[in-house]
């Protein structure tokens, strides 16, 4: 069995060590996140934040893959993996979770990032 905190940690510092992505874009991400949910965010990122949605959008349909084995199979792209884990609520929420998760540590990895830049 995985740890998934670890799993989501580790993504946080992927995300974080992305040279595009910027504290205000984690921000405004987990704010949709958490109104709108998954389908947004990820819709949002790509309509507004261009240079780190690819990223983003790549690394989580990875990272839900694993979470979700069997589930996602065949999907190639973020927004419809959403819509397969919308088939059932718990996924779903769940998914949201993990994902609220991914981003609080990718924004506190880039705070500690700045931290100890001189």
């Amino acid at each position: 069995m995985k740890n998934l905190d670890v799993s989501c940690a580790e993504l946080g510092r992927q995300l974080a060590n992305s040279s595009d992505i910027e504290e205000k874009t984690l921000n405004a991400a987990l704010t949709v996140l958490e109104e709108q949910g998954p389908y947004a965010m990820f819709l949002y990122l790509k309509a507004k934040h261009k240079k780190v949605a690819e990223k983003v959008s790549n690394d989580s349909l990875a990272f839900l893959k694993d979470v979700f084995p069997g589930k996602l199979n065949g999907v190639n792209e973020i927004l419809e993996a959403v819509k397969r884990l919308a088939e059932h609520l718990d996924d779903l929420l769940f998914a949201r979770d993990l994902l609220l998760r991914v981003l609080s540590y990718a924004r506190y990895h880039l705070k500690a990032k700045e931290a100890s830049t001189p």
